[in-house]
């Protein structure tokens, strides 16, 4: 019985996460110059739900709200793009946090170093798809992706200290 309700637990924040990240990429955009992309807090979520929630629950909770803001918002090309590029960075910030858990003490520090990688994710897994719809002009995105990306890193570091105040997390962090 306490595994299928620690699995509906986890479904239920599966489904929190993947709102929240929808919700907070829609809320507040900030266009990037020279591209049709802009800077959004929902890229903190992405991170928090591959931490907090594991790499399956995780991966589709970022994967599905980041993809369905997309499809809100009208952009319909990237709906498929930001599912599979959103999943994977939550599901390597999951592998990442917790390597750092046996070695780094400090919270902020996992987070910072957590959002360093899905900072270069997002630039590089953006850049990847753009390329074979945009060609080199895919290149010109890097800038604003890496802005978007350090933006993330920054809400969600700041996040986790309070994250950690959580029951649910606590033992996560």
């Amino acid at each position: 019985m306490e595994k299928s309700m620690s699995q509906t637990k986890s479904m239920v924040f599966a489904a929190l996460f993947a709102a929240l990240a929808c919700v907070a990429t829609m809320s507040l955009h900030i266009p990037t110059p020279g591209t049709s992309g802009y800077i959004h807090p929902g890229d903190a979520i992405v991170v928090l739900a591959g931490i907090l929630l594991g790499p399956i629950y995780g991966g589709l909770a970022a994967g599905l709200g980041s993809a369905l803001a997309d499809l809100l918002s009208g952009y319909m090309v990237y709906v498929p793009i930001t599912f599979v590029v959103k999943a994977v960075i939550a599901i390597v910030c999951y592998f990442v946090y917790q390597k750092l858990l046996k070695k780094v003490d400090n919270i902020i520090v996992k987070g910072i170093i957590t959002g360093c990688f899905s900072t270069a994710l997002v630039a590089a897994g953006y850049c990847f798809f753009e390329f074979f719809i945009y060609g080199n002009g895919a290149f010109a995105s890097i800038p604003a992706n890496l802005i978007q990306g350090v933006s993330g890193l920054v809400l969600s570091t700041i996040l986790l200290p309070l994250l950690k105040q959580v029951p649910d997390f606590r033992n996560k962090l």
